[in-house]
């Protein structure tokens, strides 16, 4: 089990190979298809992004609210392929990864390997599990998108598998 401290830079992104488990920890952000849709309307604008996207990881998910003394509710993956129209413009850009579930299309993985970027399986189903590995939630962006909106979450310790590393590995 590998340990990974966010936000993920390159060196780390090259020392990861598919099917590693690992354990992240730090700050990692939430977008689904609704949210991606307006980051990359706001990048055609021109506009800034309300997050630096550097070595940034999205998660693909949409938490729940929290219940008393937690941080977050659950917070278990979407599917993955419903991104894979935005992934790419945002690996160029210098996102470091994502986190979801499923494959990704052809288009990501190029984008993925040639950025040094890395994709994260996250088990579905699992939801309890990586809620209780948020230790803080912040809303950042779109908060009419509720549970969608982007939000900066804390984790320690949330586990993953890395599916898609820099090199053109896989799992699937």
């Amino acid at each position: 089990m590998k340990k990974i401290v966010l936000p993920l830079d390159k060196n780390c992104a090259e020392q990861l190979k598919a099917g590693d488990s690992v354990l992240i920890s730090g700050e990692i952000l939430t977008a689904r298809d609704c949210a991606h849709k307006r980051l990359t309307e706001m990048i055609a604008r021109g506009e800034e992004l309300p997050f630096p996207i550097e070595g940034a990881i999205i998660y693909y998910a949409g938490p729940c609210p929290a219940k008393p003394g937690m941080a977050s509710g659950s917070c278990g993956p979407t599917t993955s392929s419903r991104m894979d129209v935005y992934a790419p413009q945002l690996l160029d850009l210098g996102l470091g990864g994502m986190i979801g579930k499923g494959e990704m299309s052809d288009e990501v993985r190029q984008a993925i390997v040639r950025n040094k970027g890395v994709y994260f399986a996250a088990i579905g189903g699992a939801g309890a599990t990586y809620g209780k590995a948020i230790t803080k939630s912040t809303l950042l962006a779109f908060p009419d998108l509720l549970s969608e909106a982007v939000r900066k979450l804390e984790v320690r310790d949330f586990p993953c598998v890395v599916a898609y590393d820099c090199h053109g590995g896989s799992i699937y």
